[in-house]
């Protein structure tokens, strides 16, 4: 949450009714820090004094979606006291928006009493992640965690996860920190294609332009041919107070990255979230289409990564722990642990990394995007690639292998859990490599959605850290998906088979 008030000439608030009475559902499942009761406080502050109307609640669904309501102002308090109630139908929706799991049936597919007939759950807002949007008028936002009535946390709050992922490595002794580095399109809207013909399920996608050719990589000229429209990007999400480091065009035909600086990993992932959602709904106000989809189907474009950047911090000393102490090892001992964890782990995780059909049609041989699991000294060919030396605070690990449309938490949260794993275990890594398309013991990366599925389905570690119960429903969603996709026929098929057969 922003710490400066906006100045007024306005009377100074009185303190919200915020957790007072012993029927309150916020304070009688004690959900909420000394620091989140204090942030609601200063909450009511923000929209009393900016004259705030309406009040934006969303959490993040399974695929790394906002989903929520729209509040008056005047109803904020009951929302502080009692959170708000959703339908937990999103809960059971592809990536079609489609609700893939018979929930007027006992236990609504997942076998839980409270899935059953598309009842409510109930989310809770965090209020340290108040913000008020500079895109849309007296309006304010906060991100939720989810529960049951009963005050359970919902088993499928991927936000949840990661907070349990980065509360074991806490435990472990060392906080995860992360680096985004989110590379994205923005295209020239030319048709939204809104006939009603066109809202079919999902919709017909909208006709778009480029707005700079590419291959120019990192010229001043091309980035000026962008920075009409990603200057307008830029500013919100400045004025959103979100911790930018950089804006860059990228190698392909309207290509753009943002890289942000290093935070711990639930600040970052909550970041992500507001970064994505923000750049869309900015750039569609202006005549634009962001997307986060990594190889969008327009001639010659360039696929888009989302390279993770991740350390950790040793919580006596303050220290990075990844820092070698010599020039003779590209990483400490510990953290040459953690990326025996991350190597360990790949496969199965590589669904989190990239869980869309799409994502991988990115990784090809001798390509920046990494198709086996390999690590090495600041090289972009590898997986892991490492970065920093001796004396360096900024050592870390960049995993290249995400798109950007992978949901921030799990994706974090399966480079937590692997890294402690290998920490845990005292694993060892294999050799880094110079030569990673040319080194025979590298596994290789799932080569589709449906290896990477199978995969988590059949692995033992995630099962074990994430419960049976997340693993089983995450693979369930994405096997509708996958379901689909092998339904439909393609344009592949079309030109491949119609004349010849």
């Amino acid at each position: 949450m922003k710490d400066d008030v906006k100045k007024s000439d306005a009377p100074a608030p009185s303190d919200p009714p915020v957790s007072v009475g012993r029927e309150d559902f916020i304070a009688r499942h004690g959900l909420w820090s000394d620091e989140q009761i204090l942030a609601a406080k200063e909450v009511h502050k923000h929209i009393t004094i900016e004259g705030l109307q309406v009040v934006r609640f969303s959490f993040a669904d399974q695929h790394g979606l906002l989903r929520g309501k729209s509040l008056m102002a005047d109803a904020v308090p009951g929302a502080f006291r009692n959170g708000i109630n959703i339908v937990t139908t999103l809960l059971a929706k592809d990536t079609s928006h489609r609700t893939v799991y018979p929930v007027f049936t006992e236990g609504g597919g997942f076998g839980m009493e409270q899935m059953t007939g598309a009842g409510d759950f109930i989310m809770v807002p965090d209020p340290t992640t108040f913000h008020v949007l500079p895109w849309a008028e007296a309006t304010g936002w906060m991100l939720c965690d989810i529960y049951f009535a009963d005050g359970t946390p919902v088993p499928f709050s991927t936000r949840r996860i990661l907070q349990n992922a980065v509360g074991d490595m806490a435990e472990a002794g060392y906080d995860f920190t992360a680096g985004l580095e989110v590379e994205f399109h923005l295209f020239k809207l030319n048709d939204a294609k809104l006939d009603a013909a066109d809202a079919t399920q999902p919709a017909t996608p909208p006709d778009v332009s480029l707005l700079a050719h590419g291959y120019n990589y990192l010229t001043e000229s091309r980035f000026d041919e962008l920075e009409p429209a990603f200057s307008i990007i830029r500013k919100g999400l400045m004025e959103l107070g979100l911790p930018l480091r950089s804006t860059e065009v990228e190698f392909g035909p309207s290509q753009c990255e943002v890289t942000f600086q290093p935070a711990g990993g639930l600040m970052a992932a909550d970041t992500m979230m507001l970064f994505r959602s923000a750049t869309k709904q900015i750039a569609r106000r202006h005549g634009y289409l962001a997307t986060f989809m990594c190889m969008p189907q327009l001639p010659n474009l360039f696929a888009s990564g989302w390279h993770l950047h991740q350390s950790l911090v040793d919580r006596k000393t303050d220290a990075n722990a990844f820092m070698p102490a010599s020039g003779a090892e590209l990483l400490s001992p510990l953290g040459q642990q953690y990326v025996a964890g991350l190597i360990a782990h790949a496969r199965a995780g590589a669904v989190f990394a990239a869980p869309t059909v799409n994502a991988y049609k990115r990784y090809k041989p001798n390509s920046l995007a990494p198709d086996r699991v390999a690590w090495g000294r600041d090289n972009r060919g590898v997986m892991l690639r490492a970065l920093g030396g001796p004396g360096d605070g900024a050592t870390r690990i960049e995993n290249r292998a995400g798109e950007p449309a992978a949901n921030p938490y799990l994706y974090m949260a399966s480079q937590v859990l692997a890294g402690l794993d290998g920490m845990t275990r005292a694993l060892t890594p294999p050799p880094p490599t110079a030569t990673p398309y040319d080194t025979p013991d590298a596994d290789a990366m799932p080569r589709s959605l449906m290896e990477a599925v199978a995969a988590l389905r059949d692995d033992g570690f995630y099962r074990d850290k994430l419960g049976d119960r997340f693993v089983d429903y995450f693979v369930h969603i994405k096997e509708a998906e996958i379901a689909r996709f092998l339904s439909t026929v393609t344009d592949w098929e079309q030109a491949e088979y119609l004349e010849m057969f």
